[in-house]
């Protein structure tokens, strides 16, 4: 994930989405991707109305899922469902594959929530994160309205919950670290094994999208390997 990556206002239409990716991995094939892949999201999602399920095909499964870094994520989660994972699993590394495949999360977290987590104050607030929003576009060189905005900021600040970065409903906070064992040794291989990128494992800008620092990082390696041995 470069910094530099293009920031959209995709997450004030779908945050986090759990559920709906999962349902288009289980049942995604190359031939939905190949033929007709709006009619096999609609098909697959059933929602109330086509332009609904094309709509989370357009902004959440297509640059998530398919289009996203790394390319076809769909394969490696569809190799997780098939072992009946827990959600405790599944939640970590559905959120490694969207906030790659979506910059602003991506450098909300390891730029903002990141530090702030070092602080004693856990609480996240709507207008900080809206303003912090409008900074970066400033320096994006890009202008959404204000309303657009505040969605964007109530969808990232909503997936951030729904992944189990952040707890609360109107008032949210960081939430305490819960990352399982498993999900961390999966996107560790992930890494190791489809990533070409110039950073060490330990040191990889990624886990600070789980709020962890290089220390933090090396202790569940070492747990890990533990564990195996």
């Amino acid at each position: 994930m470069s910094a530099k990556s293009e920031i959209t206002s995709r997450l004030q239409k779908g945050g986090a989405l759990i559920d709906d990716m999962r349902q288009l991995v289980f049942n995604w094939s190359d031939q939905s991707s190949e033929s007709a892949p709006l009619q096999a999201s609609a098909r697959i999602l059933q929602k109330s109305t086509r332009a609904r399920a094309a709509d989370t095909h357009r902004r959440a499964f297509l640059p998530r899922f398919i289009n996203g870094c790394p390319p076809d994520a769909w394969r490696l989660a569809r190799e997780l469902e098939a072992v009946g994972p827990s959600v405790e699993i599944v939640r970590p590394f559905y959120y490694w594959i969207t906030a790659r495949a979506e910059p602003l999360l991506y450098r909300f977290v390891t730029e903002n929530l990141f530090e702030k987590a070092k602080t004693n104050d856990p609480d996240v607030r709507i207008d900080e994160t809206v303003s912090w929003i409008r900074r970066t576009l400033v320096n994006e060189g890009k202008r959404w309205s204000p309303n657009v905005q505040v969605k964007v900021a109530r969808g990232l600040l909503a997936a951030l919950r729904d992944f189990g970065i952040l707890e609360g409903a109107s008032h949210k906070r960081i939430a305490p670290l819960h990352f399982p064992l498993e999900g961390f040794c999966l996107i560790a291989f992930c890494h190791s094994r489809f990533m070409s990128e110039l950073y060490s494992l330990v040191e990889h800008p990624d886990w600070k999208l789980f709020l962890l620092n290089e220390s933090g990082v090396e202790r569940l390696l070492l747990e890990s390997h533990s564990t195996v041995g």
